[in-house]
């Protein structure tokens, strides 16, 4: 795979079971979290996470179009689940490279860290600990890698803001509306003084028939950009057409 582009995080992918058959067929959903690099401009290598919330398993490489209609970002995964085995193993390699190269982790975080260089296509890859040159340029890939999954960079927070905003704006001209919404959701997480952000926020709640909706992003967008003439074009266009 080369040098890793983006590290997008965690995302997820609902599951429709069905048990049974005839009347008495039942269905149940559920939802799958993986693990999610881009590289290069439409590659995303897509990895399940395991019990421990760590990336394990057959890592799946799809393109952009099938990335962003099938799979929803999951931002506070991170809070809940990764941070705190991030976290963990961040303390270790802030405590000396010397104890990262000999392997002083636990099980499941030599897994993470291993999972995290794996070449999606060559899944049996693997740190190269045998290796002195090797595992120091792995452990400055790592380092940088936590520091970004630990949401430390800001570039790198823009450029997942910029990335998700891309996502939103493709499937609204697909028509994919809600999956568009949750990108843009995710996006204002990011950065909720953006006033484009809300803008097409409420551009893809519109074309879903929400109005009420998307005028209350036009009224953030407002607050936060009141010369922002779009967007005051916009809610004065929804308005006259609610009282129709």
């Amino acid at each position: 795979m080369g040098d890793i582009s983006q590290v997008l995080g965690v995302f997820s992918k609902g599951i429709t079971d069905h048990t049974g058959a005839g009347t008495t067929m039942q269905r149940s959903e559920s939802r799958t979290y993986y693990y999610v690099i881009r590289s290069g401009v439409d590659k995303y290598h897509v990895q399940p996470l395991n019990e421990q919330n760590i990336p394990s398993g057959l890592v799946m490489t799809l393109t952009k179009k099938e990335f962003i209609t099938q799979f929803t970002p999951e931002m506070k995964y991170y809070d809940k689940k990764t941070l705190p085995a991030l976290k963990t193993l961040k303390e270790k390699i802030d405590r000396g490279e010397k104890e990262f190269i000999e392997g002083n982790l636990d099980e499941a975080e030599q897994s993470f860290a291993k999972a995290l260089f794996l070449d999606p296509e060559h899944p049996k890859a693997n740190l190269g600990m045998g290796s002195v040159q090797c595992s120091k340029k792995n452990f400055a890939k790592l380092s940088d890698i936590i520091n970004r999954l630990l949401n430390n960079d800001t570039i790198y927070m823009e450029s997942q803001r910029q990335e998700f905003n891309m996502f939103a704006i493709s499937l609204r001209k697909q028509s994919l509306f809600d999956e568009a919404i949750s990108f843009y959701r995710r996006a204002i997480e990011i950065n909720p003084a953006d006033e484009n952000l809300h803008f097409n926020t409420a551009r893809a709640y519109f074309d879903s028939g929400e109005n009420d909706k998307a005028l209350d992003h036009l009224e953030k967008a407002l607050e936060i950009s009141p010369t922002l003439e779009v967007a005051s074009i916009f809610k004065k266009y929804i308005i006259k057409r609610k009282d129709k």
